[in-house]
């Protein structure tokens, strides 16, 4: 790492929980192969303090964060401008600070896809998708897959009216119709989709923990080689889902590749450069 100085500039990454996040390792190797004196910290604010949380990067000068669950949804209101990807998606991932004035982006979707297409050679208008989750990554995702050409696309929630809430927002930014299933094995519509689809999608943050017990409402068996399972988990590499998924032998993957384009996005959002993308590959272990 740069030398911390006077001159260093700062950015970061604020979430609750934080600790498993590898954006500081990949965003300082970032800092370091294109010689600049900044430094990425992570942050972990308490949940209910978002207000002072934002006051406290427009006041101590950070030039920008990555947003992370809890808060990628609430940080919205204390925005001073949002992108256009922003509003769409309905959420934050990146914070720019240009003189005090803060910007919100979204760079997840097009990670996702930049993902989905360059490392795996996947698009998404081959088929039918199932996005488990419907948080703020779960709305990058999903309006992200209907940009790229997904016509066919159903969401499945813990909380159902929550997914609903989220169907009805899609439908009012994109005019697409997104079906919402319920959070149970055995519905047969479920059942159907999810054998159809081509691609699965894990946004919630089941599975975080490792322990096999934590489950989704899958059928039996996947529909194997035809499937792709996505799992925007990275830590640990390997999930429950992604394990089960392999046996049936679909293509897997979890979210490091969307982590790493996503986070190329962020830093050329602040910086102004174009990102190392290789450098942060390989502090990624990818």
């Amino acid at each position: 790492m740069t030398d911390i100085n006077g001159k260093t500039t700062v950015c970061g990454i604020i979430g609750n929980p934080v600790e498993h996040s590898l954006s500081p390792v990949m965003h300082n190797a970032a800092f370091r192969q294109t010689g600049l004196n900044w430094v990425y910290v992570p942050f972990r604010p308490a949940i209910g303090a978002v207000e002072t949380t934002v006051a406290g990067i427009r006041g101590l000068g950070i030039a920008g964060v990555n947003v992370t669950v809890p808060f990628k949804e609430v940080v919205i209101p204390f925005m001073d401008d949002l992108t256009d990807e922003a509003v769409c998606c309905g959420a934050v991932n990146t914070i720019i600070n240009r003189g005090g004035k803060l910007t919100g982006h979204n760079t997840d979707g097009s990670g996702f896809i930049r993902d989905l297409r360059e490392e795996y050679g996947f698009d998404p208008s081959r088929g039918p998708a199932l996005v488990w989750g419907a948080g703020g990554s779960a709305r990058a995702v999903v309006v992200s897959l209907l940009r790229a050409g997904c016509n066919e696309l159903a969401l499945v929630n813990r909380g159902r009216e929550r997914a609903l809430d989220l169907a009805r927002a899609v439908y009012q930014t994109t005019g697409a119709t997104v079906r919402v299933f319920p959070w149970v094995a055995q519905d047969d519509g479920l059942v159907d989709f999810t054998r159809r689809a081509k691609l699965l999608v894990n946004c919630t943050s089941v599975g975080l923990s490792g322990q096999a017990g934590e489950g989704f409402p899958l059928p039996d068996e996947l529909s194997g080689p035809s499937q792709m399972v996505y799992d925007l988990i990275y830590n640990p590499p390997r999930t429950p889902l992604l394990t089960r998924a392999e046996k049936s032998g679909a293509v897997i993957a979890n979210g490091l590749g969307m982590l790493l384009h996503q986070g190329a996005l962020s830093f050329e959002a602040w910086t102004g450069r174009r990102a190392p993308l290789e450098t942060m590959r390989r502090a990624l272990g990818k």
